[in-house]
């Protein structure tokens, strides 16, 4: 696939455009540019063309501006769809948005190490009568208290905990990211199949429908009978709902890769895809793949940071069994003295000033009634569920990466064996052709041998499609998503090596 570059320049007075069209755009209008071209060619008087041709000229250019502006021009490359799709993809930014999530969870696993300090001011109107003191007193007290953890074997596990929880959603950010990537291009590659489907069909039922008009011909002539006609024009009407079943997958296939590329098909047209189908040889090591793929895919990590993230929660449940020290210091400042204390009842206990105080004290859960046990057990299940769903990730990467290649190997042999079909095929057919219309061959000659052609023509354009989706999955099978390149595939020399 040729990338179109498309160039802006300037004059003195009105921009230029440099560049090629898009394949899309070359056939929708390739064929006003023919009209164009045989409008004009008119015979000249004195060098000036006539005022019929000057007019019919302009009708054609005024057609083709209209045209022009009405026909989408969205044609994207798989390039263009990969970059969209990592930037406005629904799924993709609501990843994103999760990593925000996993920083402000990080936190409060960390939490655990920092200090907890908190200040109240109670401040209001003491009154009444004691101990010969009479009257309302204002008074306002200050408090703090500052609380710190000493021991305490949560720690170590709270802070790998949080560490790991950022981990998983950078992983499930890429993992989304490859699924999207992936059904983007399946869906690319679906788009362009379909249309080349339909292409092949209309240009087949094109043919038939010359062979229709020439066997009327002979007919109206009396060189044959009706059923010539009758088998032409059934002949080529059987290819209308095979074109329209093609037309209608291509409309699907694009509106998945809007879906896909984030965009809305009520606002904007559908994306339409650049370029062909190619078959571009792949040279597969299933065992350095599997060995590779084993450290590169997203899920496979983010299995693995499951199974530590389970076994981090289960050392925090756990961390119940043991001692808990912290420390604290509680300061009171008081900016009057003779306030009582509540609950005190004697002057002693009343406020006579500020004071700091400071303690240590610890917990130790010595009995266990079971909650802490069962909590541990219910966290090691986890764990070990999680593990044996990795290794079942694992245990299928060899096996997935094997069958890919069998795949792979599978359709290259039946391309090649259909692409010299398809070149038997169509020299068969053409002759059949040039000898129809003499009478020299049958209808029903023709007729096996132009569904002959068809069938192997669509039959190749199906083995293409079928390698470059076989392709497409053994990039997200080997973890390749984030080192595609379309241009190093076309190439063939680094990324199927």
């Amino acid at each position: 696939m040729k990338e179109r570059i498309f160039f802006l320049g300037s004059t003195d007075c009105q921009p230029v455009a440099f560049g090629r069209w898009p394949n899309a755009m070359q056939r929708k209008h390739g064929c006003w540019r023919k009209l164009f071209a045989a409008s004009c060619r008119e015979p000249q008087t004195s060098g000036l063309c006539s005022s019929e041709s000057s007019s019919r000229c302009l009708r054609l250019i005024a057609t083709i501006f209209m045209v022009c502006l009405a026909c989408p021009t969205s044609a994207v490359t798989l390039p263009e769809v990969l970059r969209t799709t990592l930037e406005t993809n629904p799924a993709i930014l609501e990843a994103k948005a999760g990593l925000e999530q996993a920083a402000g969870q990080r936190l409060v696993f960390r939490s655990i190490v920092w200090p907890d300090f908190d200040v109240n001011v109670p401040a209001g109107l003491q009154y009444g009568h004691r101990a010969g003191e009479s009257g309302a007193k204002g008074f306002a007290v200050g408090r703090g208290n500052l609380e710190q953890t000493l021991f305490n074997m949560a720690v170590p596990p709270s802070l790998r905990r949080g560490d790991i929880e950022v981990l998983i959603a950078q992983q499930q950010l890429n993992v989304v990211v490859v699924q999207q990537l992936h059904a983007a291009r399946l869906a690319f590659y679906a788009a362009l199949y379909n249309r080349s489907l339909q292409s092949i069909r209309d240009e087949q039922r094109q043919k038939l429908q010359e062979n229709v008009a020439t066997q009327k011909n002979r007919f109206e002539a009396g060189l044959t009978d009706r059923s010539a006609f009758t088998s032409a024009t059934v002949q080529a009407d059987e290819l209308v709902p095979q074109s329209e079943t093609a037309q209608r997958a291509y409309r699907e296939a694009q509106l998945n890769l809007a879906q896909t590329m984030g965009i809305d098909p009520t606002k904007s047209s559908l994306p339409e895809p650049d370029g062909e189908l190619e078959f571009v040889p792949m040279h597969i090591d299933v065992a350095a793949e599997t060995a590779a793929a084993l450290q590169r895919r997203a899920d496979l990590k983010l299995a693995r940071l499951f199974v530590r993230a389970a076994n981090e929660d289960q050392r925090i449940i756990a961390a119940e069994y043991y001692p808990k020290v912290v420390g604290s210091i509680h300061g009171e400042w008081v900016p009057v003295s003779g306030i009582h204390r509540q609950e005190s009842t004697s002057k002693t206990q009343d406020f006579i000033g500020s004071e700091v105080r400071e303690k240590a004290a610890y917990t130790w859960r010595v009995i266990d009634n079971g909650k802490v046990g069962g909590a541990v057990l219910r966290a090691r299940a986890a764990r070990e569920e999680n593990e044996l769903t990795c290794r079942k990730l694992e245990s299928n990467v060899s096996r997935e990466l094997s069958r890919i290649a069998n795949d792979v190997e599978a359709i290259a042999a039946r391309e090649h064996s259909l692409a010299s079909a398809s070149a038997a095929a169509e020299e068969s057919a053409r002759t059949v052709r040039e000898n129809v219309a003499t009478g020299l061959i049958s209808p029903l000659e023709y007729r096996v041998s132009q569904t002959a052609f068809l069938t192997t023509k669509s039959g190749l354009l199906d083995a293409i499609y079928q390698h470059n989706v076989a392709a497409a999955e053994w990039d997200r099978a080997a973890g390749r998503y984030f080192q595609f390149s379309y241009g190093l595939r076309k190439s063939g020399s680094e990324t199927d090596k």
